[in-house]
């Protein structure tokens, strides 16, 4: 009697074991990822980099510089300009690099800026984050097709920098309506790189100087705004310093051309943009820029805050 009291015991014993391993290996089978970090990346064809997201007082070149990133095929891809912006390798922009991605881990070989190695999260279903130990900041991506991503509203968003993808802009056009004033005799602006209030100059040059050979007669600040209830039409503020503001409503005929209305006296000017700055070159000189300028970075709205990760 007493062995077959000992021999259920065991047999009870066994049974809890077992059970017990059971569970432990249902719950990790539901732990498990069920999505690869190179899954998630190409989930989605854009990226778009929410700068003004972003925790953490370091920085990440190429990701200040971009609009939009992807990930494709062990390539990175990157819009970088407003200009081109949707058309650009077909909406993708352009080949910046390429990348590993493993366990949760992006790592990026940048074709300028080097080698970043990134931890990645999910956000949710489509955010992601980046973080970058190194420098203990992270950048927030949301995720887009190219067929529901409003690439106008990326750029009127982004006007300054629109203006700042030229070395100069020539005036090719001037009303014949509208009351003779100062900026009549303005023929070139260039807008310099910086936030949405930055420094811009201007030249009295004969109309056809090249931008390299212009002198600029007047340098001043410039900033750009917004217009009640029309988010296609901006205004443009030259602040010539002791010689008063010049005011006008910007409109964007295309991706080469602005159209300036100057309402204190009725006049209309078209400017056309003169070489093209484009920020990485992708015709196989990847490692040269066309024009060199590392001030080009998107700059945040908002003051940078600690990254509590």
């Amino acid at each position: 009697m007493k062995a077959i009291k000992l021999l259920l015991s065991f047999s009870l014993i066994a049974t809890l074991f077992t059970s017990c391993y059971t569970e432990v290996i249902v719950d990790d089978y539901y732990d498990e990822p069920t999505i690869t970090v190179g899954q998630l990346l190409s989930s989605y064809e854009l990226w778009y980099v929410d700068i003004n997201s972003t925790l953490g007082y370091g920085e990440t070149p190429f990701l200040q510089k971009a609009f939009t990133i992807s990930f494709r095929n062990g390539v990175v891809y990157a819009n970088n300009n407003i200009v081109g912006l949707g058309t650009n390798g077909n909406g993708f922009g352009i080949d910046v690099g390429e990348y590993d991605a493993y366990n949760m881990t992006l790592d990026v070989y940048h074709d300028i800026d080097g080698f970043e190695r990134y931890e990645v999260y999910e956000i949710d279903g489509n955010t992601i984050e980046l973080y970058n130990r190194n420098n203990d900041t992270s950048y927030f991506l949301d995720g887009y097709q190219r067929n529901n991503f409003d690439y106008d509203y990326v750029f009127y968003d982004n006007i300054h920098y629109f203006l700042q993808e030229y070395e100069a802009w020539e005036k090719v056009y001037t009303s014949d309506y509208g009351a003779i004033n100062e900026f009549d005799n303005e023929n070139f602006l260039q807008f310099l790189p910086g936030g949405n209030d930055s420094e811009f100059r201007s030249s009295q040059d004969s109309q056809g100087t090249s931008p390299t050979g212009l002198y600029w007669d007047y340098t001043g600040v410039y900033g750009v705004g917004d217009v009640t209830n029309d988010f296609y039409l901006k205004t443009l503020t030259l602040d010539y310093d002791y010689l008063g503001n010049e005011y006008f409503e910007l409109s964007v005929i295309n991706d080469g051309k602005i159209e300036l209305y100057h309402p204190n006296s009725g006049t209309v000017y078209e400017f056309i943009g003169r070489n093209y700055i484009q920020y990485l070159k992708s015709d196989g000189t990847k490692n040269k820029l066309k024009n060199p300028n590392t001030d080009k970075k998107r700059k945040y709205r908002k003051e940078k805050v600690n990254n509590p990760r």
